[in-house]
């Protein structure tokens, strides 16, 4: 029954957080049509022409798509504050010069993180994928763990044992949704005032619900 339960929690918390992370993204594309624009041109160049996402060249065809994606880990980590840790050390561990005692927990804030000016000194507030393209500043910077300024997974032996579900979760269903539809937000004349308001909890959801206008895109038959 034990790994019944541990099986569930990660399929559970993949699927909640990629919803999470899914509707985020299409509101900053939503958000910002230029984006918008380069990102659905690149996933129809790549698979138009078959009708349907290949998840098996998901990772080589869509590399803006990528970044839109590492960028919304960035402004919007599904846990903002990750999952509570507890020192073990006993009687306490130094962090930088300060004892913490056995049994203290403590909370990462990875949203604050990804927006901290230190590592992010180009507008981090803004919901730009360039930052990650090669060249750029923060080029080479991963979500896996490795670089301590983006942590949506976490890091170390603990982080995310669902990583690679959610994330497959959130591409092959981005790329489809980009492929099939175009996207309105009915009643909102200046994306620019798209409502963005966080809800925190445990998860790090919109505030207002995501209400917009999918219309289907009929390829152009052969000629």
């Amino acid at each position: 029954m034990g790994y019944i339960a541990h099986e569930m929690d990660i399929f559970g918390a993949g699927s909640e957080t990629s919803a999470t992370t899914l509707e985020w993204i299409i509101a900053e594309l939503v958000r910002n049509p230029k984006v918008m624009r380069r990102a659905t041109a690149e996933v129809r160049q790549a698979f138009e022409t078959n009708g349907a996402v290949d998840e098996d060249q998901l990772a080589t065809l869509v590399p803006y798509l990528h970044l839109v994606i590492r960028e919304t880990f960035r402004l919007h980590t599904p846990l903002p504050l990750l999952l509570p840790r507890e020192c073990q050390e006993a009687p306490a561990c130094k962090v930088l010069g300060y004892d913490v005692p056995r049994g203290t927990q403590v909370l990462v804030n990875v949203w604050a993180l990804g927006r901290d000016e230190r590592y992010w000194p180009e507008d981090p507030e803004e919901f730009r994928p360039e930052r990650f393209e090669a060249g750029a500043a923060a080029d080479g910077v991963d979500f896996r763990g490795v670089d301590f300024e983006l942590l949506p997974f976490g890091a170390g032996r603990r982080m995310c044992p669902g990583m690679g579900f959610g994330l497959a979760n959130v591409e092959l269903a981005l790329a489809s949704l980009l492929l099939h539809f175009d996207w309105e937000a009915p009643g909102v004349a200046d994306p620019a005032e798209f409502d963005m308001t966080e809800a925190f909890g445990i998860t790090s959801r919109r505030k207002a619900g995501l209400s917009l206008r999918p219309v289907l895109r009929v390829p152009l038959p052969d000629v």
